[in-house]
């Protein structure tokens, strides 16, 4: 009894602070390209803004309604290849785009990978994996489990939300790009590797390629019959698509203003698949 009267005295002396505060609203999101440091990463940052990347997610998150601005901007990291969110902005580093840059396969894979998706895919990817974490921090968001999972699951959710034929696109690319760091390690893993926050490449290839299939198994059917995703982990694929589609319905879709969304969506924003992509001087030649 106490501690009930305690709570319900902490409750009633607690300030307001949503009486005050700014209403959330659509378009809440601005971006800035930062000249890079390092001199080898100017042609990243020249074509970044001539495609106008940051100006175009910008308008693909601009649905979302926030109570404050979120910043996203691109910079140089001193050599760190990361991005983040944290304090109302998000960062992606010139070393991270660079790293993918180097592994941009020279012609379309055997899976159908095109260099352009190869390269957008896991880029644009990690802003909306970013923006996952903005958004469980922005909007006060209860997340179950870890929040890097979750964050992954929030951009293969809005991934999937595409015209199918843009959704294929951005999932094969970011698989893509999971399967090469996997593959790209020469010795098993130690023990500390799975310490970390984030999921190994392989299990973040295989939960991406679920989700996918889950969503459509027309769509992404292949997957399995080609073995890319193990038949035993694909009979609950469509669960875990719902589990997360529930979820987002009940916490975000609230915040989303549903016209502009619906307009957002019709749009493309993938490059064709046909835009060539120019090679990095340090990539390795693919096997």
């Amino acid at each position: 009894m106490r501690i009930l009267i305690a709570a319900c005295f902490l409750a009633a002396s607690a300030p307001m602070e949503t009486a005050h505060a700014a209403p959330a609203r659509p378009n809440r999101i601005s971006v800035s390209y930062v000249a890079p440091k390092n001199p080898d990463h100017q042609p990243i940052y020249q074509r970044l803004k001539q495609v106008r990347f940051l100006e175009r997610l910008q308008e693909f998150l601009s649905p979302v309604r926030l109570p404050r601005t979120l910043r996203v901007r691109t910079e140089g990291c001193d050599g760190d290849a990361n991005a983040w969110y944290d304090d109302d902005a998000i960062v992606i580093c010139y070393e991270y785009i660079d790293d993918i840059w180097k592994t941009v396969p020279a012609e379309t894979t055997p899976t159908g990978v095109t260099p352009v998706d190869a390269l957008v895919g896991p880029v644009f990817d990690t802003c909306l994996h970013e923006f996952g974490h903005a958004i469980f921090d922005m909007l006060k968001l209860p997340v179950f489990g870890r929040e890097e999972d979750a964050a992954d699951q929030v951009a293969a959710y809005l991934t999937l939300q595409l015209g199918k034929d843009e959704a294929r696109r951005q999932i094969g690319g970011t698989a893509y790009a999971y399967m090469t760091e996997a593959k790209a390690a020469t010795e098993p893993p130690k023990l500390q590797h799975f310490a970390n926050e984030h999921g190994t490449p392989a299990q973040r290839f295989y939960n991406l390629l679920c989700i996918a299939y889950g969503a459509d198994a027309k769509l992404f059917g292949d997957l399995v019959e080609k073995g890319y995703l193990p038949k035993e982990r694909a009979e609950g694929c469509a669960d875990e698509y719902r589990q997360v589609a529930f979820a987002f319905e009940k916490l975000v879709s609230r915040h989303i203003d549903r016209a502009l969304a619906k307009k957002v969506l019709h749009q493309s924003w993938l490059p064709a698949p046909t835009t060539r992509v120019m090679r990095h001087p340090g990539a390795k030649q693919q096997p």
